[in-house]
């Protein structure tokens, strides 16, 4: 959500200065904006996409049982207008356009780089000492609303306050959403966190099956994709398997939302890795105070990993492929979710690029294929891999083999980074 106030803030401007006019508002704007969000409704009101009563968060209610009522919205907005910090109500984004935020996976793949915990460490160092390069008052502004909105108790009753005495740690609870909606942890232990424990009382109806369907879907589409300008002999693409998988990945994750469930959750997560997706998204001051500008033709991965060196905690090798896919996959699954894809004609789409108005989503799927083999390690343009992993009986865990693995920096000018999301001793010199 953070990614699309930038843009609405400065809607022509350069990436750093979008981002940088975000965090100059003082956080308790920037929580009062995400309450105003999440009453605008998001994608539940675009209500002339859908062709029958499917709400895409689970219930018609999901919203207007948990809002803040709108004339306690009205009496004090959030007032986040303009270019500069101040309060200039009412704020861009509400009744106007309504925004859609980003799908639960969205927030699994930018956690999946260690952006997270690499600028939690960032965090934690510039509050209690010196040991980063000095901070600007614009850098140290950045610093006192990521403390404020994400690393403590947020105020009562707003929409992004998940943790309470009965789930005090916001670690795990995104850890119990990602398992429950995608049968997947997070690739990089939970600091702090013995054992498991997001995958208590989870109850047996959480999608195990996610990646493994996901992964038949992407090597289907490439089927359809490879065999498309066939002229002659055997075409083996069946548009109807297609519509099927997605129509079984679009039942699992619905599944998971009846009555509202996790919807609130999918917010406020997405809300949380999108502020750190902003920040390494361009050479803001707060990159260039940690001195990790990557230039031009530089790229949040590169940006990520400087910064992960100077507080010895080593981004995902993959971190680059994470940070476009999480980009690209979040629409589709929005898509697959209320069933746009469920019939053959329309799964068709998904690897037609010829003969048709508008051949972007198989351009876009031929994209995620690419990122998603690359990051995974997943052949599934390799037709003749048909071996099915039990992708939740790995050793010791229900983490897919190669999603996302550990990965160590080659080199780095302050101290030796660990695993990802890990932190590592650094020396004193």
């Amino acid at each position: 959500m953070f990614r699309t106030l930038a843009t609405l803030l400065i809607p022509e401007g350069a990436p750093s200065v979008q981002a940088e006019a975000v965090f100059a508002f003082h956080p308790e704007q920037l929580s009062r904006w995400l309450d105003e969000m999440w009453a605008e409704g998001g994608i539940s009101t675009w209500v002339p996409i859908f062709t029958d009563p499917l709400d895409p968060l689970g219930d018609v209610k999901a919203i207007t049982s948990t809002q803040i009522p709108d004339q306690m919205i009205e009496l004090f907005q959030s007032g986040i207008s303009g270019t500069a910090p101040g309060y200039v109500p009412p704020a861009v984004g509400t009744h106007k356009q309504v925004f859609l935020w980003d799908h639960l996976f969205y927030a699994y793949l930018i956690e999946s780089t260690g952006a997270l915990e690499i600028f939690a460490e960032v965090v934690r160092r510039y509050v209690v000492g010196e040991t980063l390069p000095a901070a600007s008052a614009a850098t140290m502004a950045w610093v006192r609303a990521t403390e404020e909105l994400f690393f403590r108790d947020p105020p009562m009753f707003r929409v992004g306050g998940l943790t309470s005495q009965l789930r005090p740690d916001a670690r795990v609870n995104r850890r119990n959403a990602y398992w429950r909606m995608f049968g997947l942890d997070l690739p990089h232990a939970a600091p702090g966190v013995s054992g498991q424990p997001w995958k208590q009382d989870a109850g047996a109806a959480h999608n195990v099956r996610f990646i493994e369907i996901w992964n038949e879907l992407l090597r289907q589409v490439w089927l359809g994709i490879e065999n498309e300008r066939n002229s002659s002999g055997a075409n083996p693409t069946d548009s109807t398997y297609v519509a099927l998988l997605c129509k079984t990945l679009g039942e699992m994750l619905r599944m998971r939302r009846i009555g509202g469930m996790l919807s609130r959750d999918e917010f406020s997560f997405v809300s949380v890795l999108s502020w750190f997706h902003l920040t390494v998204g361009s050479d803001n001051t707060v990159i260039r105070d940690l001195s990790a500008k990557s230039g031009s033709g530089g790229n949040a991965a590169d940006r990520l990993a400087v910064v992960g060196a100077r507080v010895g905690v080593a981004p995902s090798r993959q971190a680059r492929e994470l940070f476009e896919l999480a980009e690209v996959i979040s629409p589709l699954l929005w898509a697959i979710e209320l069933r746009m894809f469920d019939s053959a004609p329309q799964a068709e789409l998904l690897y037609r690029s010829t003969g048709i108005p508008n051949p972007a989503p198989a351009q876009t799927m031929n994209r995620i294929i690419d990122l998603w083999q690359s990051a995974t390690g997943d052949r599934v343009k390799d037709l003749a891999v048909t071996t099915r992993r039990q992708w939740n009986q790995l050793a010791g865990s229900a983490q897919p083999a190669k999603l996302l693995p550990t990965a160590t920096l080659s080199s780095a000018p302050v101290p030796a980074p660990s695993a990802n999301g890990q932190r590592t001793a650094v020396s004193r010199r």
